[in-house]
């Protein structure tokens, strides 16, 4: 359950470099007819996930950049990477056959700088949103860094619960139910520890803030999502993502 967060007390921010920018491109985005990985198609004359990748230097917490792919698009994760134009190297790694595995290669690969304390904060973010932008990935890391983590949210103020019986209610009053994006941000201890338990006891969440629940000292914030911020499903998600890319 994430909890809404509107300001960061000082003294626990996020160090420049201290932070990872995990960008996920593994799926096959199959929905968006384009009989390829979406996340390369072409958007502004670039391939889509070049835009998220290209936010790394403009967000002076993160030091290093994981691009997530298959081990087929190693070609076009390597021509994305040269379109995103960005000073930090970008280190492309194989997926796994889930999102959670694909998580789980990541921290894998972070594991060393994690433990050695040089990594405190992990951004996952997904390939197919290219309107997230630098602001919210650092607003992200920075409530992660002051909370343990922190997923931006848009509130869903007409949607209503529905049980197996298919009765519907409204929220409790007080509550409002959100839908979640990306990217999403966590403390890397205690992420790496959260996966390694998932691991050892043979369970995936349904997303990372969900392997993340309950764990000692970590609240889940909630910080504001954007409109703009779309994930490339559909054909017509990127005419629309088209027109929203800065000019």
């Amino acid at each position: 359950m994430t909890e809404p967060v509107t300001t960061l007390p000082a003294g626990s921010e996020c160090p420049p470099g201290a932070a990872a920018f995990v960008v996920l491109a593994g799926g096959s985005g199959t929905r968006v007819g384009a009989g390829q990985n979406k996340v390369y198609l072409p958007l502004g004359g670039r391939p889509v996930v070049s835009w998220a990748l290209s936010w790394a230097d403009a967000v002076a917490e993160v030091g290093r950049v994981i691009l997530v792919i298959r081990p087929q698009d190693e070609a076009q994760a390597k021509e994305a990477v040269a379109a995103a134009g960005i000073r930090l190297p970008v280190e492309i790694i194989h997926g796994g056959v889930t999102r959670h595995a694909s998580e789980q290669n990541a921290l894998d690969h972070l594991s060393w700088p994690i433990c050695a304390g040089s990594l405190q904060v992990v951004a996952i973010h997904d390939g197919a949103r290219p309107l997230a932008g630098p602001d919210l990935l650092r607003t992200v890391i920075q409530a992660a860094a002051v909370n343990g983590g922190a997923v931006p949210t848009l509130p869903e103020t007409d949607a209503w619960a529905v049980d197996e019986a298919g009765r519907l209610s409204p929220p409790p009053a007080g509550e409002t139910l959100h839908r979640v994006q990306t990217p999403q941000a966590f403390r890397a201890t205690p992420l790496l520890e959260a996966y390694a338990q998932a691991l050892r006891d043979g369970t995936e969440g349904t997303d990372t803030s969900a392997a993340m629940e309950g764990r000692p000292g970590v609240r889940v914030v909630a910080v504001p999502g954007s409109h703009e911020n779309l994930k490339v499903t559909f054909a017509e998600d990127m005419s629309r993502a088209e027109s929203l890319l800065p000019r």
